[in-house]
């Protein structure tokens, strides 16, 4: 029984952990899966906030381009403005846009400003870039920092090349990048096209204070150093990473739309991996779960089919018990006793065993005399009492109306032979049944020894036969061998 249980066992894991290895490497590939597509999330969130902050410094622009567009509007109109009345409007532009400066001039860079006094720009370095670029902007560099602007530049048609040129603070900037809800140890930064730092804000970081920001990120981290270059000199979204002073960046990188200028967003690499994680929290809950409740689902249902197959077995085995049983006299029947005797024959061919057979002596004449109830009585009480007698794994069945078979096994030596054989007689003069009249049973005996009077049942069984018949013939109520000498009168001595 328990060897089927254990077998029972080992079938249910391996029929248990072919679907659940298939089930977890589907998990594990969707674990995969959805952790990429947390970590695409998270990016497309970074990438859309960068883009936002652009969107927000583009648009300062296009105000301020719009504001110098439309007095260039005014005064291309109208070429009748002396130069009080232009002095009047380049105030009013400044004073819109907040500039640090504004000034009308002409092709070699000579005009006035909002003050109304003459300026010439014509020898600053930014003037020949200004008088040959399309673009309205500028960036104007300064170790002063106060002094670093943002040119927005118009073209006016009224005189040969006229410019309408504002300054504006890059400190705005500043500000606004300022007012940003940045993650603690993240910085934003706006960046020309080749890389260098016009304005920034949040937290410092050597990528920003050498003021070229794809030079840093060269130096720091060549390898990564590719995609965030292609996606600044593209002029397009994009993502890289960077380690610098110990600590890892993600860069995400999104266009201004004005002079090939971007915004970049530097979030440290563990806050990413926390959103990442906060992310992927309740998918992975979910498929622990998913786990837990398979492997509690195959537990049970392995559990209650072991339970059911032990019942089975159980129910199976008390069947059998009942097959194999005598009713009358709870020993075994003549087909069970046979069925034994052969296996263990089978099994143990070198064991030396003893078959005894027994016939009760005239018990036609108890039941004619006494009654077959009586008749019953005396078999079920011989059952009953000489099985007591033998040990649990000594095999003892009734195999006729009034015939009892008893195998004794791994009888060793011969006195042990001797020692049993009188233990039967002894048992025989001492058996009575009947609660108010003692009614003495007797039996004839005859016993047979294994392997030495027949090597299978069926010989065994006639020798044991013989030696039963040899005991009537002597006069009946007494046990006769096969072989007589198994009964001498030395053994007898041997055993006392």
């Amino acid at each position: 029984m328990e060897k089927k249980n254990k077998s029972s066992v080992l079938q249910w894991i391996v029929l248990f952990a072919v679907p659940m290895i298939v089930v977890l490497i589907i998990l594990f590939n969707f674990s995969v899966r959805t952790n990429e597509d947390a970590k695409e999330a998270v990016s497309e969130d970074m990438l859309h906030s960068a883009g936002r902050y652009a969107k927000e410094l583009a648009n300062e622009l296009e105000t301020v381009s719009r504001a110098v567009g439309s007095v260039c509007t005014v005064l291309e109109q109208d070429q009748t403005f002396d130069d009080n009345q232009v002095i009047e409007l380049i105030r009013i532009v400044a004073d819109c846009a907040e500039a640090s400066g504004v000034a009308f001039c002409d092709s070699d860079g000579n005009g006035i400003d909002e003050a109304g006094n003459k300026v010439s720009i014509g020898a600053e370095p930014y003037f020949e870039e200004l008088r040959l670029s399309e673009s309205s902007f500028l960036y104007i560099k300064s170790d002063d920092a106060a002094r670093r602007s943002i040119l927005v530049a118009e073209r006016v048609d009224r005189g040969a090349g006229s410019f309408m040129v504002l300054y504006y603070p890059v400190e705005k900037f500043d500000s606004l990048l300022s007012e940003a809800d940045l993650a603690a140890g993240a910085f934003l930064a706006l960046v020309d096209s080749e890389g260098r730092v016009l304005s920034s804000s949040g937290s410092e970081s050597g990528l920003l204070s050498g003021g070229n920001l794809l030079d840093a990120v060269q130096s720091a981290d060549p390898e990564e150093a590719g995609g965030i270059r292609a996606a600044v000199t593209g002029g397009r979204q994009g993502t890289g990473s960077v380690r610098m002073d110990g600590e890892s960046r993600i860069l995400y990188y999104a266009p201004l739309d004005k002079n090939q200028w971007g915004i970049i967003l530097g979030i440290p690499q563990s806050h990413v991996e926390a959103l990442v994680g906060a992310q992927w929290k309740n998918t992975k809950g979910m498929l622990l779960s998913l786990i837990v409740v398979f492997l509690v689902f195959s537990c049970f249902t392995m559990v209650i089919d072991i339970i059911g197959r032990v019942r089975d077995n159980q129910q199976k085995k008390e069947l059998e018990n009942k097959a194999d049983t005598d009713l009358l006299t709870g020993l075994n029947n003549k087909l069970a006793t046979e069925r034994k005797i052969k296996n263990y024959m089978a099994q143990n061919p070198k064991t030396q065993c003893m078959m005894f057979l027994l016939d009760v002596d005239n018990f036609k004449t108890v039941n004619d005399t006494l009654g077959h109830a009586f008749g019953d009585e005396v078999l079920s009480t011989l059952g009953e009492e000489i099985s007591s007698i033998f040990r649990a794994s000594d095999i003892i069945g009734r195999v006729g109306g009034d015939e009892f078979m008893i195998f004794l096994k791994a009888v060793s030596t011969p006195e042990v032979i001797y020692k049993e054989a009188r233990k039967v007689e002894d048992f025989f003069r001492n058996f009575h049944v009947g609660e108010q009249v003692k009614y003495a049973v007797h039996a004839s005996i005859g016993v047979a020894v294994f392997p030495h009077e027949g090597v299978d049942f069926e010989t065994l069984y006639k020798a044991a036969d013989q030696g039963l018949y040899k005991a009537k013939r002597r006069g009946k109520n007494q046990l006769a061998f096969y072989d007589d000498k198994w009964g001498e009168p030395e053994e007898e001595e041997t055993i006392d």
